[in-house]
């Protein structure tokens, strides 16, 4: 009887799956071994997709469509009767924080199939642009007004064998690391992410760090005197300050930004005292989870860790407040960032102006006064990106004009990139004049990167290296070799790849990875090298790049985010309890950026479908949902 009732049930679970898959139009594989035997040339096809070919679904009012920029890419892979697309329509809803994510191969709602023949007949040129689209279907009416997504399942034979999720991933420009130039002294371009180039020749950034006691909002002035003695010494005017306030995570939330608040007032308050025009002001406040976290991690309060924010502050009064405050009196404090500008005698003047005093100073042989014309110069020319202005000042090629001559050529490489052949040639004439000039030297080297890398001129890659390892006998500090040689290894890989060559590349990102920790680096070098080993390596070295920074409070925003970007879909990364403290970092930086994360990858987040991760779907509806 009960072999009977055994096969009864397995009859009707056959019957069950036959007829559901009957249903959806296609199989879908049971086994890895029936996945293998029938995916496998589906499977070679996508692993050998060239990283250009790009392809998404498009909603247009309720119609879907596939989209991609090569439709011949496509029309090789779909090549039987049985092969298509069908789409999976989910909803947001299916992932609200009362839910349990159910496991499942399909996710939300699937289309009808749409196989090869209507498929590729269908693909037509949409306007105005190089993509292609053709109609897979349209969302259920009664999804309509839900946030949705559209995962594409590709068929092989009508089997399913490929089911993708799309993730919206921000991208962010990288270059190489900035080497500077030498201009008056070792200049940097302020490379922000997201924002424009900008030249250290009249900008300057300070940054300080106050204490506050417990439940006080006044400071000590001897924690603020550091700050005051280099107001009181500089040559700049303050233009912007920013605040980030910081109280210890105990006690009321609302009472703990009050109090940040008067804090940070307190501080903007005492610095406006230095100049009369009133100071651009940027303050924000939050309580400082992610030093709390990361000081708990090995003392025996580290299960607190693994708990609620609410619950943590329950836990965290009387004898236990007491004993975690030699922790809790350093995360009390504000992290304060001024941005300077230069103060500028000549600001007021016309360009011609401005030429007309520098060659005057010049014929008075007042080189010093004409270095400080030169700057205001210079600034004028970044606002009209051309460098036609230094065609009108007359300087005699002469050994003693050597830093304004310099200047000058260098200059148009940091106006625009194209005039570096210009600069390079100029360069290497002063150089005839000047042959141990430091900063020529190299200027020259700086330059000729530029060269290398685009192909403007051949350039032997032996050679260049030995040029870059001879500048330390010109006075030329090893970090700053160091800083160049990792630069040479970037381009070197990146020519090995395109040659294939990969043996040789692998030794260059070898040679990076031993070498990057010799020197400092910027948030805009970090973010550069991540995507570098992002691309090149793995995404092991770039998050090991990136592991000990986004623990900290004074991390940029938008490497923060870059390393969430990278590691997100990784649930290994995600499960640790570290990740929390990193998400927990980006709640308090920027909480609607965070929590735009996990929006519809069509209404400018990742994809929502990463709060199937139950500790990212903790995270965000402790902070995201009210």
């Amino acid at each position: 009887m009960k072999n009977y009732l055994f096969i009864l049930l397995a009859v009707l679970l056959f019957a069950n799956k036959t007829q559901s898959q009957q249903k959806l139009g296609f199989i879908i594989p049971t086994t890895k071994t029936e996945q293998d035997q029938n995916c496998n040339y589906f499977a070679n096809a996508f692993r050998q997709k060239p990283k250009e070919v790009r392809f998404s679904i498009v909603r247009e009012g309720n119609k879907l469509f596939f989209s991609t920029n090569d439709k011949k890419w496509f029309s090789n892979v779909f090549k039987k009767s049985g092969d298509g697309i069908a789409i999976d329509v989910v909803s947001k809803s299916l992932y609200a924080c009362d839910k349990v994510v159910e496991k499942s191969q399909i996710k939300g709602t699937v289309l009808k199939p749409v196989f090869a023949q209507k498929l590729l007949r269908g693909f037509k040129k949409y306007r105005g642009t190089n993509s292609f689209r053709t109609y897979v279907g349209s969302v259920p009416a009664n999804l309509n007004k839900e946030e949705l997504e559209f995962n594409i399942l590709f068929l092989n034979n009508k089997r399913l064998c490929r089911y993708q999720t799309i993730y919206n991933l921000e991208s962010y420009p990288w270059d190489l690391l900035d080497m500077g130039v030498y201009l008056d002294s070792l200049t940097y371009k302020d490379k922000k992410i997201n924002i424009s180039d900008k030249f250290i020749t009249k900008y300057k950034t300070l940054k300080f760090v106050i204490p506050f006691e417990k439940n006080k909002s006044e400071y000590s002035k001897e924690d603020i005197k550091p700050l005051y003695d280099s107001l009181q010494l500089t040559d700049f005017n303050i233009k912007k300050i920013n605040i980030k306030a910081y109280s210890s995570i105990e006690g009321s939330l609302q009472r703990n930004l009050e109090l940040q608040e008067k804090r940070a007032s307190s501080i903007v308050k005492s610095i406006q005292t230095f100049q009369k025009p009133n100071i651009v002001t940027q303050i924000s406040t939050s309580e400082n989870w992610v030093e709390f976290l990361n000081d708990i991690s090995n003392t025996k309060y580290k299960g607190l860790k693994k708990l609620p924010k609410n619950r943590i502050k329950q836990k965290i009064v009387g004898a236990v407040s007491k004993d975690l405050e030699k922790y809790l009196q350093n995360h009390r404090k504000a992290v304060i960032t001024l941005d300077l500008e230069k103060k500028d005698k000549y600001k007021n003047m016309s360009s011609q102006q401005l030429v007309n005093t520098f060659n005057t100073l010049i014929l008075k042989d007042d080189i010093k006064e004409a270095l400080v014309v030169q700057n205001s110069i210079f600034d004028k020319l970044k606002t009209e990106r051309s460098p036609d202005l230094l065609t009108k000042l007359n300087v005699p090629k002469q050994l003693k004009y050597m830093t304004v001559l310099n200047k000058n050529s260098i200059f148009k490489y940091l106006l625009n990139i194209s005039y570096a052949k210009i600069a390079f040639d100029e360069l290497k004439k002063l150089e005839k004049l000047d042959p141990k000039n430091k900063n020529l030297k190299y200027n020259l080297v700086v330059v000729k990167f530029i060269i290398w890398r685009n192909n403007w001129e051949k350039i032997n890659e032996n050679d260049f290296k030995k040029e870059i390892l001879q500048l330390k006998k010109y006075g030329i500090s090893q970090n700053l070799i160091d800083r160049m040689l990792v630069n040479f290894h970037i381009v070197k890989a990146e020519k090995n790849m395109r040659a294939r060559k990969y043996d040789a590349k692998d030794e260059s990102v070898d040679f990076i990875i031993d070498t990057y920790e010799n020197f400092k680096l910027s948030n805009y070098d970090y973010l550069s090298l991540a995507q570098f080993l992002t691309y090149y390596a793995n995404m092991d070295e770039a998050t090991d790049l990136l592991d000990d920074k986004v623990k900290t409070i004074t991390i940029d925003e938008d490497l923060l985010f870059y390393y969430l970007n990278l590691t997100l879909i990784d649930d290994y990364a995600v499960s640790t309890q570290n990740y929390r403290t990193i998400m927990l970092n980006a709640v308090e930086m920027n909480k609607e950026r965070f929590c735009r994360l996990f929006n519809s990858s069509l209404n400018k987040g990742v994809t929502f479908q990463l709060l199937k991760n139950k500790y990212l779907k903790e995270t965000y509806c402790e902070n995201c949902i009210k």
